[in-house]
């Protein structure tokens, strides 16, 4: 890009009021997993079963019996759940799970602001220093593990990171409507 074509563009995204992030330094260790070859949800439920305090998930659609199994199993053992999803993935979407979990007493918030809120992400104890932040293409279902060419990671003990992500959740989640589970 030519470097006045860049600067308007630097324009353009600072007038939009979107501001260029600030570099995080890194830390921690990171899983790469790349489905349909290795167990990315395997890795998943593994992880929230490691879950102490706090799982916070956005999610485009959920249809992941395991993942919503473990996504229960942790609410149960007292871990505060909460979940954000694609609104019209949930009320469009025949096998999403996300009206169970809500019916089981998981706070959901529906996404109505934008055409399709395409996040995938999971975090895990984010407010501490060994969390977890697990990120990718790879939407929560049965495809993405077996039929889908898909890519996650699980990015560990980088608090910075996880605090970023976490007020983005939390961000999100300000805009977003709180679903009933109807």
């Amino acid at each position: 890009m030519k470097p006045a074509a860049a600067a308007l563009a630097l324009l353009a995204l600072l007038a939009a009021g979107a501001a260029p992030a600030a570099p995080l330094a890194s830390s921690g260790t990171v899983d790469a997993l790349f489905t349909p070859w290795d167990d990315a949800e395997g890795a998943i439920v593994r992880a929230l079963g490691e879950a102490r305090r706090s799982i916070h998930v956005q999610a485009y659609l959920l249809t992941s019996r395991a993942i919503a199994r473990a996504l229960q199993e942790a609410k149960a053992r007292g871990v505060a759940v909460e979940l954000l999803a694609d609104r019209e993935m949930v009320l469009k979407g025949e096998n999403s799970l996300v009206p169970k979990l809500a019916a089981e007493g998981i706070p959901v918030w529906l996404e109505t602001r934008y055409a399709a809120a395409h996040n995938k992400i999971i975090l895990i104890d984010a407010g501490e220093a060994h969390g977890a932040v697990i990120t990718g293409s790879y939407n929560f279902t049965w495809s993405a593990q077996a039929r889908n060419a898909e890519n996650l990671l699980i990015l560990r003990d980088d608090p910075a990171l996880a605090r970023r992500y976490l007020e983005n959740w939390r961000r999100h989640r300000d805009e977003a409507e709180r679903y009933d589970g109807t």
